[in-house]
C-alpha cells in the first residue's frame, strides 16, 4: 500500500484537492493519502520548497510526494517527477525540490528525474490550468502502482533551483534572514543550531536581533519565558526560531520572509555594537 501525499495553494473550499483524490483512487484504489498542506500562500514556490524540504523526511521510504503551487501551469514549464533519496516527488519544475535537493547532496543520496511526456498515464483530457488533476495526480496514482520513473517520462538532469538565501558568518556571529512565518506568527530563519556550534552551550551568552529590537538570551521551550514575551530557541526543524510567547511574533514585530536577523554569539561583539532595545521582559 503506498503513501501519496498532496500539498497545495489551493485551499479547501472550491473542492480541487478532492478531486484530485478521486483521480488517485480512480487508478489506485489502495493508496493512503495523506494533506501535507493545503495553505501555502498562493504562487509561493519559496514556501512550498521550504515545507517540502522539512516534511518528507518524515514519511516512509518509497513514499510519494504530489506539490502543486504552479503559477507556471500551462506554459512551458517542464511537468516532472523525480527520485530524491528515497522518495518520490511528482509536480512541476520550478524549484520546489530545491531544499530537499541540496541535503541529498549534503547526504550523497541518489537523484534523479524525468519529464512527464507520456501521455497514456495522464487523463484523456488535460485542461491548460489544473495539471494538479489531470497530470500529477495521475502520474502519482501509477507510481503507487508500481509504474517504473522512467516509464513516466525522459530523463534529464538539470532541475530548477531556487537561489535560497544563506547565513553568512560576521566577525561575532551570523546574519541571515527569515525564511518562513507559520500558523502562530511564529518566525523560522536559516540560521541552524550547527552554525553556532559551541556556542549554543550557552544560550544565555546569545543575542538575537531582529526588526530594532534586542533578544537577550535563548530558551528551550515557550514555557520558560511569560506570556506575551519575544523569545529565540531552536525550532523542531533544527533552525532559529522567534515566537511570542502564546501570541504572534510576526504580527507584533512587522516581520516579513526576506528580513535580516542578526545572531551575536561572541560576548565580545556586544561591546562594539550600538545599544538597541531590549527583549527579555523589558523594554519593548
Amino acid at each position: 500500500m503506498s503513501v501519496i501525499t498532496l500539498m497545495t495553494d489551493f485551499g479547501i473550499k472550491d473542492g480541487n484537492v478532492g478531486v484530485m483524490k478521486g483521480v488517485i483512487w480512480g487508478i489506485c484504489p489502495t493508496a493512503q493519502i495523506s494533506d501535507l498542506s493545503h495553505m501555502i500562500q498562493a504562487q509561493n514556490i519559496r514556501e512550498a520548497a521550504y515545507v517540502f524540504a522539512r516534511s518528507v523526511p518524515y514519511f516512509p521510504k518509497g513514499s510519494i510526494h504530489v506539490v502543486v503551487v504552479d503559477p507556471g501551469v500551462g506554459t512551458n514549464r517542464r511537468p516532472m517527477a523525480a527520485q530524491i533519496g528515497d522518495w518520490f516527488y511528482v509536480g512541476p519544475d520550478n524549484g520546489t525540490v530545491t531544499g530537499l535537493l541540496e541535503r541529498a547532496e549534503q547526504s550523497g543520496w541518489q537523484t534523479d528525474f524525468v519529464e512527464l511526456n507520456r501521455v497514456e498515464y495522464w487523463l484523456k483530457d488535460i485542461s491548460y490550468v489544473f495539471h494538479g488533476r489531470d497530470i500529477f495526480s495521475p502520474v502519482a496514482a501509477h507510481l503507487a502502482n508500481g509504474v517504473s520513473l522512467h516509464e513516466l517520462g525522459t530523463p534529464f538532469n538539470d532541475p530548477v533551483r531556487l537561489q535560497l538565501p544563506k547565513p553568512e558568518q560576521t566577525k561575532d556571529g551570523w546574519r541571515g534572514e527569515v525564511t518562513h512565518i507559520d500558523h502562530f506568527g511564529n518566525i523560522s530563519t536559516n540560521i541552524r543550531v550547527e552554525h553556532l556550534g559551541d556556542a549554543i552551550g550557552q544560550k544565555e551568552n546569545i543575542v538575537v536581533r531582529l526588526n530594532g529590537i534586542e533578544i537577550n538570551g535563548m530558551v528551550n521551550t515557550f514555557g520558560e519565558r511569560s506570556v506575551g514575551e519575544i523569545i529565540a530557541l531552536i525550532g523542531s526543524t533544527g533552525n532559529l526560531g522567534i515566537a511570542l510567547v502564546n501570541g504572534n511574533a510576526a504580527a507584533k514585530l512587522s516581520v516579513k520572509p526576506g528580513d535580516e536577523i542578526f545572531i551575536i554569539s561572541d560576548p565580545k561583539g556586544l561591546r562594539e555594537a550600538p545599544p538597541r532595545r531590549s527583549e527579555g521582559g523589558r523594554d519593548l
